[in-house]
């Protein structure tokens, strides 16, 4: 049986551990971000829409279908839903300040 103090050693390595993951998916998050930036940029250039359906849907089936677990299908689709979401609103703010960049 385990004491509360090994415990308490074991939950502090288990946030230590979480901290790092953290780190590593915001820098994921980051790159990712760089690419939906260069993505905005040639869609703008051949004025094509921000939202694409299809896309996220392939988006979707790409995560569920390679996803291992223990995360369940609908809380991985939801997270990504959350992403695209952001990434989006991203293009968006880019795309604009293109244009204003364009007018001046």
């Amino acid at each position: 049986m385990m004491t509360g103090e090994e415990a308490l050693r074991i939950l502090a390595g288990c946030r230590e551990r979480i901290d790092v993951l953290d780190r590593r998916i915001l820098d994921l998050l980051n790159e990712r971000t760089r690419t939906v930036e260069e993505i905005g940029r040639i869609k703008q250039m051949l004025r094509l829409p921000i939202y694409e359906p299809k896309r996220e849907d392939d988006v979707f089936r790409n995560v569920t279908e390679n996803n291992g677990g223990p995360l369940p299908p609908e809380a991985v689709r939801r997270v990504f839903e959350r992403i695209i979401d952001e990434m989006r609103t991203v293009q968006k703010i880019r795309m604009l300040d293109m244009r204003q960049t364009e007018k001046e």
